[in-house]
């Protein structure tokens, strides 16, 4: 049995319609998309050797950070999250985990100083979480504790950052001027 309402034989089309119209007003609006996650690099040493084990004293942790990016394509970016965790008894080092964590992600929309909060905030905000649960897995593969290092705010080190910039850029442009 067949129906041959016309009400029912037009909606697919309007569907289509509608769908393409969608489909370009999200193609218009400013975004991003996460390609791929991936881990990059990673790096453990344990100088102490088994010494490391027998130390009663707290070692002190100190964390490097810095983002990185490589353009791969037009609206696809190649960013780098990179992590260095030092633990440290009396300036001899008990354990060093360098972790590179990356991704891959498309930007549509997005220019300038917009695209740049994007790429060096968001982007290893979304990195971090790896970043961590890859050092901490090492770090209990390696016979220690994890670290669990608590969120980090990437919008207030972009913040902090381009506050640096400016002001290095003032102090050589006043330079010039003397």
């Amino acid at each position: 049995m067949s129906d041959n309402n016309p009400a029912t034989d037009s909606a697919p089309e309007a569907a289509d319609g509608q769908q393409g119209a969608s489909n370009q007003q999200k193609q218009a609006q400013p975004g991003l998309n996460i390609r791929r996650i991936y881990l990059k690099d990673l790096s453990f040493e344990t100088p102490m050797g088994v010494e490391a084990f027998g130390q009663s004293v707290q070692p002190k942790i100190d964390q490097d950070l810095s983002v990185q990016v490589n353009t791969v394509g037009e609206g696809l970016h190649e960013v780098i999250l990179l992590m260095t965790i030092t633990a440290r008894v009396e300036q001899r080092a008990v354990f060093l985990v360098e972790v590179k964590q990356a991704g891959l992600f498309g930007t549509a929309g997005l220019t300038g100083p917009q695209l740049s909060h994007v790429i060096n905030s968001q982007c290893p905000q979304i990195l971090f979480p790896y970043a961590r649960e890859a050092i901490d897995s090492t770090l209990i593969r390696g016979s220690f504790p994890p670290l669990m290092l608590p969120p980090l705010n990437f919008d207030a080190i972009f913040a902090q950052a381009v506050q640096q910039a400016n002001q290095q850029q003032a102090t050589a442009e006043a330079g010039k001027t003397e």
